[in-house]
């Protein structure tokens, strides 16, 4: 696997002694992003990406940083202390860059949150609070009645193993590792309490639903985006 650092002019907001010791934290952003029309992690968000946003919102939590991108994909500019690990193969879901990801964690990092790129919202309170529910279990996911939030969870490096297998079944979808693990099901109730209104679980798929982010963080779409995306700036 390809893992290399990448220089930034981007300043670093990480505060070493508010990180949680042997966490990282992980963000995925080699998807396809066929439905929202152009790269997610190119979209601007302010004065930067959407991908720069993320990640600036979890440095502060971690010390190092790990960005999964598509074997080829073109990355904006990240600070220094990001690692960019790719997947090996691409078009393989979210469970392929949990991989990759996880592969790419040093000696003494025992787990990881994972989030999506996609997600410019993102509270830090959430973060810290899904890695204080792991506990002993092997993974700590939000739960919505039946449905699992993969990319707002924490993962143990030691999962690798069921996460390879499940790969090399073809057999892609979380849910399947979280059936075989040792999963902790956090609902999305207990979490309100930190994130009222839950941004942290809400990824971008579609133009309007970037547009509406946008607006609830106070910021303007460029005119050149809601040109393409046919909104009003």
């Amino acid at each position: 696997m390809n893992c290399h650092t990448e220089n930034s002019s981007i300043v670093n907001r990480s505060t070493s002694n508010l990180a949680i010791p042997s966490m990282s934290g992980i963000v995925l952003c080699g998807g396809r992003s066929s439905r929202m029309g152009m790269p997610k992690a190119w979209l601007p968000f302010g004065d930067e990406t959407m991908l720069q946003r993320v990640v600036g919102r979890l440095l502060p939590v971690f010390d190092t940083l790990f960005v999964v991108a598509a074997p080829h994909q073109e990355l904006p500019p990240l600070p220094r202390q990001v690692i960019v690990a790719r997947d090996e193969r691409e078009g393989r879901g979210p469970l392929e860059g949990i991989y990759a990801g996880l592969r790419a964690m040093p000696s003494g990092i025992s787990a990881a949150y994972i989030t999506g790129c996609d997600v410019p919202l993102i509270a830090v309170d959430f973060v810290r609070r899904m890695c204080g529910e792991l506990g002993s279990h092997d993974i700590a996911v939000p739960v919505d009645g039946e449905f699992h939030h993969p990319l707002a969870a924490v993962y143990r490096v030691s999962v690798l193993p069921a996460v390879a297998e499940l790969l090399e079944a073809d057999r892609l979808r979380p849910f399947f590792l979280f059936e075989q693990t040792d999963t902790r099901r956090v609902p999305v109730s207990d979490l309100r309490s930190i994130d009222a209104e839950l941004n942290s679980l809400a990824n971008l798929n579609h133009p309007h639903e970037y547009a509406a982010a946008l607006r609830k963080a106070g910021l303007r779409i460029p005119p050149d985006i809601a040109k393409q995306f046919r909104l009003e700036s």
